[in-house]
C-alpha cells in the first residue's frame, strides 16, 4: 500500500488499485475534498485556486485531473504549469487567490506524486484543516457545478519572473555585491523545475551557471533527495570546472544543499546556519528550527545576541513558532530556508540569493565560511519494538530517567546534554522509536544512539 493520506496532503505511487496507490480516482476524490472544503469555509461565490507542478513524469496527468475536478466544482483555476513549491506559494497571495495545490512528491522517487494544499496566504493548511479535508474525502459529500457554473481556466507564464523579482527587491539581497564577485556556480537540479528557475535567478545575480541535470524531463538521474551519497557527479564537476559554489535542489526546489569549491558537501544542516549567520549579524531576533535540527543554529544565534527556539518537526510547526516569536529566520535542517520577509515557506531560491550575498560580503571561499561554524555530526538510528509494547510509556520512562537534564516533550522526547543531544520520536505507523543524535564527532553521535537504545531496552 503506497497511498499516504495525511493532514498536509495526499501522496502515493502512480498506478495500481484505488485507495492503495495514487490512482486517477484518488486524485479526483482528494481534489474534490479540498475544493469542497474551501467552498464550505469561504463566504464568497467565485473561488480561485493556483496550481503548479514539478517536472515528474506523472505531473501533466495529475495536473489535468486536478484542474478538471476543480472546474467541475465551479472553482476557477490559474495554472502555473512547471513551477516550484515556493513559486506557487508566492503566487497565491500575489493573485489574491483562495488557495493553491502543489503537485509534487518533493524528494520522493519518480514513481511518486502528491497534492500539497495551501491556504489563501500561500502557506500549508493547518493540521486541523487537513483533518477536515480528509474527513470530506472519506464521506465523498461533493456537489459539482452545473454546466453554466463551471470554473474558468487560465495559465500564467510569468510566475518565475515575479518570484525572482521579489527576491531581488529584498534589502538583504545585495545584487551588486554578488555581481562584483562573478561567481561560477554549478547546479544539479535533478532534471526538474529547479533547472528552469535557479539559472534565471543566477543570471540576474551576474553568476555563470554550469548546468548538470537541468532539463525538466522528470527522469531523475539519481535519487532526488539532496544527500551526500547521491551527489557524486556534481562534486566531481565542481573540481573539474573550478566552480566557486555548488547548488543542489530537490524536484520542487524547497530544499537547498551546497557544495564547496573543493567538491565537498557544505552540510545540509549548515545551509540554514550560514543564512542565519548573515541575517542575524544585521538584525537581532529569533531563529527557529525543529527539534531534530543541528545545535549549530542555536550557537550562531547566541553569537549574535539573538534567541533560538525549537519547534516540533514539520514545516507547519516551524512556521507557527516563527510567527509566535516574530523570527528573523527559520527553517529545517534538511536545507529548508524560511525567510519571512519574503514568505512563510521553504524556498531554495531566496536561500541561494541570501547565501551568495553572505559569501560575497565575507570575501571568503565556501570552505572557509564553513570552517567558521561549530562542527557537529548527526546520527540516525531506530529501535523496533513488538506491537504490544506501549511506545508512549517507554518515552515517558525516558523522560523520567533523564529528568535532571534539559528535556523537551514538545515532540517525542528530546534530551539536551551539555555536549550533545538525543531526540526520540515514535513512528505514527509502526512500533518504532526513531533516534536522532548530535555530537562533536560521528563516533560520539553513533555511540550516544547505541547507549540510548540500550537504555530503552533496559526499561522494557
Amino acid at each position: 500500500m503506497s497511498l499516504i493520506k495525511s493532514i498536509s496532503g495526499i501522496r502515493g505511487t502512480i498506478g495500481g488499485k484505488v485507495n492503495d496507490n495514487l490512482t486517477p480516482l484518488d486524485v479526483v476524490k482528494f481534489a474534490s475534498a479540498f475544493g469542497t472544503w474551501l467552498q464550505n469555509n469561504k463566504n464568497k461565490k467565485d473561488l480561485t485556486l493556483v496550481i503548479g507542478r514539478d517536472a515528474r513524469i506523472s505531473g501533466q496527468m495529475v495536473s489535468s485531473l486536478v484542474t478538471a475536478t476543480l472546474q467541475g466544482l465551479g472553482i476557477n483555476v490559474v495554472d502555473l504549469g512547471l513551477s516550484t513549491t515556493p513559486t506557487v506559494e508566492i503566487m497565491v497571495p500575489e493573485l489574491n487567490a483562495d488557495g493553491g495545490i502543489i503537485l509534487t512528491a518533493s524528494h520522493n522517487p519518480k514513481q511518486w506524486n502528491a497534492l500539497k494544499l495551501l491556504n489563501e496566504k500561500g502557506e500549508f493548511i493547518t493540521g486541523e484543516n487537513g483533518a477536515e479535508v480528509l474527513a470530506l474525502a472519506e464521506s465523498e459529500d461533493f456537489n459539482y457545478a452545473e454546466v453554466d457554473d463551471l470554473g474558468k481556466y487560465e495559465t500564467r507564464d510569468d510566475a518565475f519572473d515575479i518570484h525572482i523579482q521579489q527576491i531581488l527587491d529584498l534589502p538583504m539581497v545585495d545584487v551588486e555585491a554578488i555581481k562584483a564577485k562573478n561567481f561560477k556556480v554549478a547546479l544539479d537540479a535533478v532534471n526538474s523545475t529547479g533547472g528552469i528557475a535557479i539559472p534565471m535567478l543566477l543570471d540576474k545575480l551576474g553568476c555563470e551557471t554550469i548546468k548538470l541535470y537541468c532539463e525538466p524531463t522528470g527522469h531523475f538521474p539519481h535519487n532526488p533527495e539532496p544527500l551526500k551519497e547521491h551527489l557524486g557527479d556534481i562534486c566531481e564537476l565542481m573540481k573539474k570546472e573550478n566552480a566557486d559554489v555548488g547548488v543542489v535542489v530537490d524536484p520542487d526546489v524547497d530544499r537547498l544543499a551546497l557544495i564547496d569549491e573543493k567538491g565537498e558537501m557544505f552540510g545540509e544542516e549548515y545551509t540554514l546556519v550560514a543564512v542565519a549567520d548573515y541575517l542575524l549579524k544585521h538584525k537581532k531576533g529569533a531563529a527557529i528550527s525543529n527539534l531534530s535540527s543541528s545545535r549549530a543554529l542555536r550557537d550562531v544565534a547566541r553569537s549574535h545576541d539573538s534567541e533560538y527556539f525549537a519547534s516540533a518537526v514539520g514545516e507547519v510547526n516551524v512556521v507557527t513558532l516563527m510567527k509566535e516569536k516574530n523570527a528573523v529566520i527559520g527553517g529545517e535542517g534538511n536545507g529548508g530556508i524560511i525567510y519571512p520577509d519574503l514568505h512563510y515557506g521553504r524556498d531554495s531560491l531566496v536561500g541561494v540569493a541570501l547565501f551568495l550575498t553572505h559569501l560575497a560580503k565575507e570575501n571568503k571561499t565556501v570552505s572557509e565560511l564553513r570552517a567558521g561554524y561549530p562542527s557537529y555530526f548527526m546520527g540516525k538510528k531506530k529501535i523496533e519494538l513488538t506491537p504490544e509494547i506501549d511506545v508512549d510509556a517507554i518515552l515517558s520512562k525516558m523522560e523520567q530517567e533523564y529528568q535532571n537534564e534539559d528535556v523537551s516533550t514538545v515532540d517525542g522526547v528530546k534530551i539536551d546534554f551539555e555536549n550533545n543531544w538525543v531526540h526520540l520520536r515514535k513512528s505514527n505507523t509502526e512500533p518504532i522509536i526513531r533516534i536522532y543524535t548530535e555530537a562533536h564527532s560521528q563516533e560520539e553521535a553513533d555511540q550516544l544512539g547505541d547507549d540510548i537504545i540500550a537504555k530503552i531496552k533496559s526499561l522494557i
